[in-house]
């Protein structure tokens, strides 16, 4: 007994110190606005989702903003009081970005980045995007820069560093607040790059790993059509990747 005020006198500072690392995290990640260009699709939805919760100021962006704008408020609308989402156009939301993410359709891949060219230099791009041609959407297609990551960097020149992550995450996780079984691998130009980029990947809850150069994004970009073709063949939705016999550091 006599050790009791001791054990609660430590859980109390423990507790206190995880407060306040949380109050100093959600601080510096509000000082932080992602722009997610295309995101009012599922998987930008999902990701806003994520990284709002997290205290990121977010915007999403669209070709048309009344889009944006409508996507920004279904989210609002579930997060409530606290957060910053806004809806603005694919440029706008890149001039207002310290660091940007494309969630587009691959179709659509050339004709954004072309779009916000000029606002993105500077900055770093996380590449969502997977080079699916339909309707052989379960096989590996990759445009001639070898993958749809490589050819951003091409399209967006040197000014602009290139990260490549989240592929190979079903959107149905993303839009709720579930653990996820399912690891993100990271590709990039840069290792500031891809260190940013996991930053990201942990603020969302996931479990991120450092996967090298931006060229290897073409195998992880590939593992889509395998993960796809997995869930239509065995009846499932949410067929993902895990990484094993690899320890990860802790900060």
């Amino acid at each position: 007994m006599a050790d009791q005020p001791i054990l609660l006198t430590m859980v109390a500072n423990y507790a206190t110190t995880m407060v306040a690392n949380y109050a100093t995290t959600m601080v510096a990640n509000y000082a932080t606005t992602i722009a997610i260009l295309g995101g009012t699709g599922k998987e930008g939805k999902g990701l806003a989702y994520r990284w709002a919760k997290a205290g990121y100021r977010v915007l999403i962006g669209s070709r048309t903003p009344e889009r944006a704008r409508a996507a920004a408020q279904e989210l609002l609308d579930r997060l409530g009081e606290g957060v910053y989402i806004e809806g603005l156009s694919n440029l706008e939301a890149a001039q207002k970005a310290d660091i940007a993410a494309l969630t587009v359709p691959y179709a659509a891949h050339r004709e954004t980045l072309e779009s916000v060219k000029s606002a993105l230099q500077g900055k770093i791009l996380i590449d969502v995007t997977v080079p699916l041609v339909p309707p052989k959407v379960t096989k590996v297609q990759m445009p001639p820069a070898g993958s749809a990551a490589q050819e951003a960097r091409e399209i967006l020149g040197q000014g602009v560093e290139v990260a490549s992550a989240f592929q190979n995450i079903s959107h149905e996780h993303l839009l709720h607040d579930e653990s996820v079984e399912c690891d993100v691998l990271v590709c990039g130009t840069s290792k500031e790059a891809r260190a940013e980029a996991l930053k990201l990947v942990a603020a969302a809850g996931l479990t991120g790993w450092d996967a090298g150069p931006l060229e290897n994004s073409m195998v992880v970009e590939g593992l889509t059509s395998v993960l796809i073709g997995i869930n239509k063949q065995y009846g499932g939705t949410q067929a993902g990747i895990r990484i094993t016999g690899a320890r990860k550091k802790i900060d």
